[in-house]
């Protein structure tokens, strides 16, 4: 990867963000040093990942909040997780086909990245994706995952602030608790609120977050939204805003991305030692 790749990154260059994220996603082969100057650069995104059950209004809502963040004047990149074709390893999911109001604009750049059925992989595809569009100037960094699993449980852990997305049919407490969905969201948007049985989750959801809420912790907000109509949504992305500022007032925020530099130091590690021993 040689300077000038880098120097275009830097400058926001589009197709150089583009080429750069497809060899990420391809595990092309991809030099240390690139991302080590990577980090060198001053700007530090807020990560969010946005996560929740197939067919929770994920993209809508982050259609929607990618317009607040615009007109506050934020630049902003956005991962959108997919399922993945199994005949062509790529993602069945255009991210042109569902935030095309922004194909035009410099100051967003989208990007959809196929799972691949490996969601572990991918979580920290993800991370090395962050770090490229954090370093071309992004203010804002939105993650938006497929489905809940092990792999959103990854994710998490490569951003600053979670976003769990429900619906009325998501289910009981006890089966939230089994998805892990309380141990990862730092907020909580019942989405499609004009549907029966929002309430009654929303407020059942506000009972077990109190309940499981850690000493010392902050407690995770609850809102009703409904994207569809833009209901809810601006409520929703204020308390984010302001949560971000809680969490960096208070070293959560560090917290987290240093855990972070941890976590890629731990893979060069892991990545180096297996090569090694593959090589010998």
């Amino acid at each position: 990867m040689d300077s000038d790749t880098l120097d275009r990154i830097r400058s926001n260059d589009h197709r150089a963000l583009s080429r750069v994220i497809s060899q990420i996603e391809n595990n092309g082969d991809i030099p240390d040093a690139f991302f080590k100057h990577l980090h060198g650069t001053e700007n530090e995104a807020l990560r969010i990942g946005i996560t929740g059950p197939p067919g929770a209004g994920k993209s809508t809502l982050t259609n929607l909040l990618i317009q607040q963040f615009i007109d506050d004047g934020k630049s902003v990149g956005v991962v959108a997780v997919d399922p993945t074709s199994p005949f062509t390893g790529g993602a069945l999911l255009g991210d042109r086909v569902r935030m095309n109001n922004y194909m035009w604009d410099n100051n967003v750049f989208i990007r959809s990245m196929g799972s691949q059925g490996d969601l572990g992989g991918l979580a920290r595809k993800t991370q090395d994706v962050g770090d490229v569009l954090s370093a071309s100037g992004k203010d804002v960094i939105i993650i938006e995952t497929v489905g809940v699993g092990q792999g959103e449980h990854d994710i998490a852990k490569a951003v600053d602030l979670t976003l769990v997305v429900l619906v009325p049919e998501s289910g009981d407490e006890i089966q939230l608790m089994k998805a892990g969905l309380i141990e990862i969201g730092d907020i909580f948007a019942i989405n499609k609120s004009d549907r029966e049985g929002s309430n009654r989750l929303a407020q059942n959801l506000k009972t077990i977050l109190h309940t499981f809420s850690k000493k010392g912790k902050l407690e995770p907000p609850v809102f009703n939204t409904a994207a569809d109509r833009n209901d809810g949504v601006d409520e929703l992305y204020k308390a984010m805003v302001q949560l971000t500022h809680v969490m960096k007032n208070n070293g959560v925020m560090t917290q987290k991305q240093l855990a972070r530099h941890k976590n890629r130091v731990h893979h060069l590690i892991q990545d180096r030692l297996l090569k090694k021993f593959w090589t010998q």
